[in-house]
């Protein structure tokens, strides 16, 4: 009886073995257990035959629990939707106020969603910035505050040195009496006043911007007396950001 040839010798003869050349075995006739994904693991032992994974996951890729796109081992924060720039992570809270640190204007201090994230200035502090730019006062035609000035700026200084956190915008403004670049340059010469007699007193000059706008921002008509008097002003905004 002639002898059937097993090329491969794995058992299974060649007029029977579908892959003659490679080792295989007879459940796959003769060739071996597929790996249909390629993933090294063949489909026997792969619990997801058909997607390549790792053998750390039984041929599954690696899991990512939380669908935020980033797997497991690539996650500090497995259970929780995060972003890649925080490792799998939320933009950190850092202060807990509800406002993630990369919107947070002042993101140690817990605050308030309408203020950006920062705590609401007190009405008391809002008044009293408002008196005092209402009681600045200049020589005319001059950035040469008034000595009846002074009194009010001292206790801005004050609330300023005794508040960190509140930062202050000073607006020059002019009535449009006399040129445009004159106008400018007395608004914002007087600006400039403003923020360095504070600065003398104690506040960071870093804390304070002054800027001139001479006749751009009428509140009142520039035709009367009364209106041109209203417009020649000095606009004081307190800020915590």
């Amino acid at each position: 009886m002639p002898v059937v040839a097993d090329r491969d010798n794995d058992g299974v003869n060649d007029n029977l073995d579908k892959c003659p050349d490679v080792p295989g075995t007879s459940a796959y006739q003769g060739c071996p257990i597929p790996d249909t994904d390629a993933d090294g693991l063949n489909d026997e032992q792969d619990k997801c035959p058909t997607v390549a994974g790792s053998f750390k996951y039984q041929g599954c890729p690696v899991p990512d629990n939380d669908g935020d796109g980033i797997n497991d081992d690539n996650d500090k924060c497995p259970d929780v939707k995060g972003v890649a720039r925080y490792q799998g992570c939320p933009v950190p809270d850092t202060d807990k106020d509800g406002i993630n640190d990369e919107e947070d204007k002042c993101p140690t201090v817990a605050g308030e969603a309408d203020n950006e994230g920062c705590p609401k200035i007190e009405e008391a502090v809002i008044k009293k910035v408002n008196f005092t730019a209402k009681n600045i006062q200049f020589d005319a035609g001059s950035n040469k505050l008034v000595s009846a000035s002074h009194k009010s700026l001292d206790e801005l200084a004050k609330l300023l040195i005794n508040d960190k956190s509140l930062m202050l915008k000073i607006d020059g403004h002019s009535d449009n009496t006399g040129s445009e670049e004159r106008n400018k340059q007395l608004s914002s010469a007087r600006a400039t006043a403003v923020k360095d007699y504070l600065v003398k007193k104690g506040v960071e000059g870093s804390r304070i911007t002054a800027e001139g706008f001479g006749a751009e921002k009428p509140i009142a008509d520039n035709k009367t007396a009364e209106g041109r008097a209203k417009n020649r002003r000095t606009e004081l905004t307190v800020s915590n950001h």
